[in-house]
């Protein structure tokens, strides 16, 4: 098992330094889903949520977190985002909303926090633009699809797991 770079030689947390580490193109793209009722589905396409835009609303959201990943999750590095995007596909079957990000940056250290943290802050976004018509929306397959850029090189997720 690979050694967890997070972990002092005492087991404690710590900030990895990435101060030798060349600086590279780093790209990172996630998914995610909101299942919802196929009415609750309908405000959003009609664009009749009480709430307003919940897509424009989640987009945004989406681009903040990736700006702000490192405020959220406690040993990730601040990064310079260059590229923060996030978009939506309408699902009948099954009903709700599929969610993606892709995230750049030119650094020292990976983007696929950044890339997550987007996805599910639009996902949930969406659920808090939504809650007030369906309490029992699902948020799942929240994961990272791809990653480029660094010394792990390639990462492409497949349905049953990961491949490099």
């Amino acid at each position: 098992m690979t050694k967890l770079s997070h972990l002092n030689e005492k087991g404690e947390a710590r900030m990895v330094d990435v101060s030798a580490k060349d600086v590279t193109h780093r790209t990172a793209r996630a998914e995610g889903f909101v299942g919802m009722a196929t009415e609750t589905l309908a405000l959003v396409e009609k664009g009749e949520a009480k709430k307003g835009d919940v897509l424009a609303t989640a987009r945004i959201a989406g681009i903040m977190a990736a700006k702000r990943c490192s405020d959220l999750i406690p040993l990730c590095h601040p990064l310079p985002v260059t590229k923060a995007t996030v978009d939506f596909a309408i699902s009948h079957d099954p009903v709700g909303i599929h969610v993606t990000a892709e995230v750049r940056c030119t650094g020292q250290t990976g983007v696929e926090m950044e890339a997550l943290t987007s996805v599910s802050i639009a996902c949930l976004t969406i659920y808090d633009m939504l809650k007030a018509v369906q309490k029992d929306m699902e948020i799942s397959t929240v994961r990272l699809l791809e990653k480029s850029g660094g010394r792990s090189g390639h990462f492409v997720a497949t349905s049953r797991g990961a491949k490099k």
